[in-house]
């Protein structure tokens, strides 16, 4: 049996259908962002050339790199890794969305650079949902003033939310991690009505199903793209 990268981005797309139709949801609102980080350009093209609008890189310097001739005016590329304050500057010339921000300075300083080049830039407050030592994330005591100094920063275009789950065999383990940011995103909502907050983006290839059964806007998927396991 083939298993080209065209069957596993058709595979992955009717998994991504199937959750939503079971969340009684639309296909269409869920976005799926194919991390590319471990495959080269080529490659990136070719998921293109499938019908992949979304792709997601975790550093800068490789994204640099990788995407020195700019991807088509109808790709978005996504900021999905912990970014460092030093390269705030270097990532606003890069992606179209940062889904990792996790501290006041980060979002401190990703506001100075963008008021300086003049550009609005959508981003997601990261959350460490199931308080991973290992995993960078802000801890959801912290969320609500993060997500207030960042909802009024003026270059900083709040859309939501983020985490990343456990690794673990059995993706119903980490149904309430994805149920938790959903709860959370919902109480910052009756706190600021003005918020909306709409993006959940949570899932990656071991557990996108159960995220957007969960409630997942968006979900960020490299293994199973581009390995096919």
């Amino acid at each position: 049996m083939s298993d080209s990268l065209h069957d596993r981005i058709a595979r992955v797309i009717a998994d991504v259908d199937s959750a939503a139709q079971r969340a009684g949801r639309t296909p269409r609102s869920v976005t799926l962002v194919a991390v590319s980080k471990t495959v080269g350009r080529d490659v990136v093209e070719e998921a293109y050339e499938c019908g992949l609008r979304h792709f997601g890189e975790n550093r800068v310097q490789d994204a640099a790199l990788k995407f020195s001739t700019p991807l088509p005016s109808d790709a978005t590329l996504h900021m999905v890794g912990q970014l460092q304050s030093n390269k705030a500057m270097h990532a606003l010339k890069i992606f179209h969305m940062i889904e990792s921000i996790d501290r006041k300075s980060l979002a401190v300083e990703l506001e100075k650079q963008a008021a300086k080049s003049g550009t609005i830039i959508p981003v997601l407050i990261q959350v460490n949902i199931a308080g991973e030592e290992q995993k960078a994330g802000c801890e959801p005591g912290n969320v609500s003033e993060l997500v207030e100094l960042t909802a009024h920063s003026a270059h900083l275009d709040l859309q939501g939310l983020m985490t990343i789950a456990p690794l673990v065999n059995d993706p119903e383990e980490v149904r309430p991690v994805f149920s938790g940011l959903r709860v959370l995103r919902n109480r910052l909502r009756q706190q600021v009505p003005t918020l909306q907050l709409d993006t959940l983006s949570m899932g990656m290839s071991n557990d996108y199903q159960v995220a957007i059964e969960e409630g997942a806007t968006l979900v960020r998927i490299g293994r199973a793209i581009f390995e096919g396991n």
